[in-house]
């Protein structure tokens, strides 16, 4: 099973990205853009484990307490790991110090399962597209430097999931395993 836990963004929110992809596909239609319906907000990448293994993941997660939901603002686009060699498109994401606090709780619940500790700083964000070639169109690149500040969206959060993505040959095809509602 490959594993990741995530926040689901909202039907609104993914709208606004659904019309954002179009024209971010029409500047760079080489690209492999994410489908709308698979955008989320990884919080722990697990990666792939023994089914065994699921029961206790969970169990961890039952764990960790959120006492009220928070917002998110979904601002700007950049690329990982810098904008000269670029893998990844993303569109930034400022949130209170509690999703940070919430990714590394997770990160620490996890790591009793024998899921190994992240060594990066969390960065939220959402992954709009991956490159084959680290050389996006000259269009992408200036429609992303246009929107380095924009405002596309806001949302309340009030659960975390425990996903599977199957990998298929049309894309990643994810499930939610298991939902976690804060406190409140």
């Amino acid at each position: 099973m490959r594993l990741f836990v995530a926040l689901s963004i909202s039907p609104a929110v993914r709208e606004t990205f659904s019309v954002l992809l179009t024209e971010l596909h029409c500047a760079d239609p080489k690209t492999r853009w994410i489908h709308p319906a698979n955008l989320h907000v990884t919080l722990k990448f697990i990666g792939n484990v023994a089914a065994e293994k699921l029961p206790s993941i969970e169990q961890a997660l039952t764990t960790i307490t959120v006492l009220r939901p928070f917002d998110l603002e979904f601002r700007g686009l950049g690329f990982f790991p810098n904008e000269r060699r670029p893998a990844v498109i993303w569109a930034g994401i400022v949130a209170p110090p509690e999703l940070a606090a919430l990714a590394t709780r997770i990160d620490e619940a996890v790591s009793t399962c024998g899921i190994a500790r992240e060594t990066r700083p969390f960065a939220p964000h959402l992954t709009l597209a991956r490159f084959k070639e680290p050389r996006p169109a000259e269009a992408l690149r200036a429609q992303s430097a246009q929107s380095k500040d924009r405002f596309f969206a806001q949302q309340s959060v009030g659960e975390f999931q425990l996903m599977e993505s199957r990998l298929k040959s049309g894309g990643a095809e994810y499930t939610t395993l298991r939902a976690f509602p804060f406190l409140a």
